[in-house]
């Protein structure tokens, strides 16, 4: 199911801290929290000062950072993820609050997750998993080179599993369809919350569902 955001109530102008690159087209943007609440998993509304063109983006820090950051991808027709690319320290940000359902509920904490990635869509995962150290996850992350893996140092490597369908310098070669059609990773208990492509999304769905996790343990966000 895609869970869509309730409404927003709060706007604010926050500053850039900084860009930090993790691929020619990828990067990570940081700015002011402002002691800011929010929810791993949730997303805010992003855009230039002054500038009516503004998306959505997945909250990428820890709810216990100071600060906010999240994870862009650089594309041509992308005007506000180009934009965003070229701020410098210091400039001012159009920031509306964090909202969505696509979190861990505190009596979930403790169960057995399963993450599936595709791109940039690891970017709530992220969250996630710096947010709340001891969690007991496998994550999937679909990407076409291997060193498209963002800051795969921040997550156990015995529990994330890249699936690279250019390049065979992955953990597996293929989509992470592919990957879940032969290695069965979640049963009935598993909460699996899928993040990216919509099509991934779909199939990935329906393979868990005939692997026997029922839909209500199903959790999606659609990026493109």
């Amino acid at each position: 199911m895609d869970l869509k955001a309730n409404t927003r109530t709060q706007t604010a102008v926050l500053k850039v801290i900084g860009i930090r690159d993790l691929t020619p087209s990828a990067y990570v943007l940081r700015f002011d929290r402002n002691q800011i609440p929010f929810r791993a998993g949730q997303h805010i509304l992003l855009g230039k000062k002054d500038d009516i063109q503004a998306r959505e983006y997945s909250v990428y820090s820890a709810e216990q950072d100071d600060f906010f950051e999240v994870l862009i991808r650089e594309v041509k027709e992308g005007m506000v993820s180009r934009q965003l690319r070229k701020v410098k320290p210091g400039e001012p940000l159009n920031f509306e609050n964090p909202v969505g359902y696509f979190i861990i509920k505190d009596e979930d904490i403790h169960r057995k997750f399963l993450f599936i990635a595709s791109g940039t869509g690891i970017g709530p995962f992220h969250s996630f998993v710096r947010s709340y150290p001891g969690l007991d996850y496998q994550l999937l992350h679909g990407i076409r080179y291997a060193h498209e893996a963002f800051d795969k140092q921040d997550y156990d490597k015995q529990r994330l599993i890249r699936c690279t369908s250019r390049d065979r310098k992955g953990d597996f070669h293929g989509r992470v369809t592919d990957y879940l059609k032969k290695h069965p990773l979640a049963d009935k208990n598993t909460l699996c919350f899928f993040c990216g492509n919509v099509e991934m999304i779909h199939e990935a769905y329906d393979i868990m569902l005939k692997h026997g996790v029922p839909s209500q343990n199903l959790f999606a966000e659609v990026y493109f």
